[in-house]
């Protein structure tokens, strides 16, 4: 009776290793879309920004490790620039650029720059992970059949701006497809990159911006520099 029940359990305990190794945490899977981020110099891609009943929509560039651009078409001509030290926002609308020095203790961390390595890297420490409805890919949403893996992150302290983020990362690429955050008030920023191109060789020449000549200009707009 011992041997055939050691004959009738082998299989099992074959098995128990490769279960074991196929396990993936929501941490250990939002380690490897860092890590993803980590290789990739840099990146372009459309972008889309939803908040309440209003929607921007531009092209976006990014350089590690922490150069952004946006060109907006809607709103038409509008820009946000971030060379590492200096963020600027051109508003066509009121012909005004606003310009602010960041410091390396106020970098941005919102938004667009979270589908970053340093983003991601700033969500791993202030936020704590699980999956939405488990590992296995999901639609992104009932509009499409395009699969993703949803990370739900909660934040760690108070003073962080979202309380909750979703992340919807694409199953086969490991890049963020989407970016939901709910703010302190309750409102729901929604972030879409799609036709994402890794590698590009952008300069660092795109991220110089040259405001119009005609523009008001703003400095320290967001708060002083008072490091």
């Amino acid at each position: 009776m011992k041997a055939w029940s050691f004959i009738v359990i082998l299989p099992f305990l074959a098995v128990i290793p490769v279960v074991s190794q196929e396990i993936i945490t929501a941490e250990r899977y939002l380690e490897t879309v860092s890590e993803r981020y980590g290789s990739i110099k840099d990146y372009e891609a459309h972008v889309a920004i939803r908040s309440g009943n209003s929607e921007m929509i531009g092209n976006l560039s990014y350089l590690s490790p922490s150069f952004l651009r946006i060109d907006f078409t809607r709103p038409a001509e509008q820009v946000i620039v971030f060379n590492g030290e200096l963020l600027t926002v051109y508003l066509p609308e009121y012909r005004a650029v606003l310009n602010q020095n960041i410091t390396p203790s106020r970098r941005p961390a919102a938004g667009a720059s979270l589908a970053s390595a340093q983003g991601l890297a700033l969500l791993r420490r202030n936020y704590v992970p699980s999956f939405v409805t488990g590992p296995n890919p999901v639609l992104l949403d009932e509009k499409t059949r395009e699969e993703v893996v949803k990370l739900r992150l909660t934040r760690r302290n108070i003073s962080e701006g979202f309380r909750e983020i979703i992340l919807s990362v694409s199953s086969g690429s490991r890049l963020i497809r989407r970016i939901e955050g709910r703010t302190i008030a309750d409102t729901l920023v929604q972030f879409d990159f799609t036709n994402i191109r890794t590698n590009q060789g952008i300069p660092e020449m795109r991220f110089i911006y040259d405001s119009p000549a005609s523009a008001y200009m703003y400095n320290n707009f967001l708060f002083r520099d008072v490091d």
